[in-house]
């Protein structure tokens, strides 16, 4: 069973919570962080993306910016943009996007439930990514961005998440980017923290991450770091836990994450294709079942639809990623590794079908494959089996916003 840890967060102050809240920092370029930071002071990603207040020539590495990042979080809460509250908390987010609402609970998971693997991964990690946010978290002595979970929605849980919602006011209520609306709700009666702390430790066995493995194993380090260092501190220290967001399953939507290459196109190509898929031309490239894909070709729509004898009941060997990656990108591109390899790029299914024709028509790349989405069932299957998925797997749509919570490690207060 996991433990969910109560904290006092800092956070927006309810009349700033729209200015500064904004993108997380890993969608974002250092560029596009520029332009939506250059006329909003309030942004959190002055903090987040500190390099955007140094000269574009400084590496977005540069020890300045995690310097610039601690000075920044110190000057929002001087100036009370960002505000901590006195108790340790839960708190309620929900986020609502095209009418379909998810809500999750903010709270800290704990380090020892991630080592133990009652936290569990999909993904590998770079390490180079996650040296960019321990350099982060440690100048700021703060979890600066949540992690993204998600478990088996409990009836209990539910009960009593959806009862506050409709009894109490939320603090934050505002839409932002893509027009979703973005509500946040304080639970501040101890018998009601207690009840779910409860419940999670009696009755969750697992959370998964759903997004957010490198921040996950930046915080996990970062904890593992400060503990040796003040080994007389008790469990409760708060380094020993991590921001985290928590929603049920069945409130989410993976949309697909599709691909486009940039390759030779041979005379043969169909042939090599037909050998383990039939192919048909198209109206539409978006695929409306498993194990079908869309395909972009010189101008023309072609639908994929994998043959039996691919099909596989591995819970990774199985995925509508893995049949694209293997039988298309290695049998006939002898592309091996997608995540180096620079003939391959995604694209987000939030940018549509539309973004992938035009990829393709403006001959930046030469083929596109839209991909039908990953299910939580698989994330959850893989997961489970202890497994990981190929990259680019999942994109979740609406993302969590940034700075709407910050988790005070309080090393000084140890």
């Amino acid at each position: 069973m996991v433990k969910i840890h109560p904290f006092k967060s800092i956070r927006p102050a309810t009349e700033f919570s729209e200015k500064i809240a904004t993108l997380p920092y890993d969608v974002l370029n250092s560029a596009e962080a520029r332009e939506l930071g250059a006329n909003n002071p309030y942004s959190y990603l002055h903090i987040d993306k500190a390099e955007i207040d140094l000269p574009e020539t400084l590496s977005s590495y540069d020890d300045q910016v995690y310097e610039k990042a601690a000075r920044n979080l110190q000057a929002f809460l001087q100036k009370k943009w960002l505000i901590q509250d006195d108790q340790p908390l839960l708190y309620l987010y929900e986020l609502t996007m095209n009418g379909r609402a998810q809500t999750g609970l903010v709270t800290c998971t704990s380090i020892s439930d991630y080592t133990e693997g009652n936290i569990k991964k999909h993904e590998f990690t770079r390490p180079e990514k996650e040296v960019d946010r321990i350099r982060h978290i440690e100048a700021c002595d703060a979890n600066t961005s949540p992690i993204f979970l998600t478990y088996r929605q409990h009836k209990q849980i539910q009960t009593v998440t959806d009862d506050w919602k409709t009894t109490h006011a939320p603090v934050y209520d505002f839409a932002s980017f893509h027009d979703v609306t973005h509500r946040v709700w304080l639970i501040d009666q101890p018998e009601v923290i207690e009840q779910l702390v409860t419940r999670f430790a009696q009755d969750v066995p697992a959370l998964y991450i759903a997004d957010g493995h490198h921040r996950t194993e930046s915080a996990v380090k970062v904890g593992q770091k400060k503990k040796e260092a003040y080994p007389e501190a008790t469990e409760t220290a708060e380094f020993n836990y991590f921001l985290s967001v928590i929603f049920p399953k069945e409130e989410l939507e993976i949309l697909d994450y599709n691909r486009v290459l940039k390759v030779p196109i041979e005379t043969n190509f169909f042939e090599q294709l037909e050998k383990n898929f039939v192919v048909s031309k198209t109206e539409s490239g978006k695929p409306t079942q498993a194990k079908t894909f869309g395909m972009y070709l010189d101008g023309q729509w072609f639908a994929l639809t994998a043959k039996e004898e691919i099909l596989s009941d591995d819970p990774v060997a199985g995925l509508d990623v893995s049949l694209l990656q293997h039988h298309v990108f290695t049998d006939i591109f002898d592309i091996q590794d997608v995540r180096t390899d620079k003939r391959i790029d995604f694209v987000g299914g939030i940018r549509g079908m539309q973004e992938l024709e035009q990829l393709v028509d403006s001959g930046q790349w030469s083929v596109a494959f839209a991909v039908y989405p990953t299910t939580m069932d698989d994330l959850l299957n893989v997961a489970d089996a202890g497994k990981i998925m190929p990259p680019k797997s999942t994109w979740f749509e609406p993302k969590l916003l940034s700075g709407l919570f910050v988790h005070d490690l309080e090393t000084n207060d140890v």
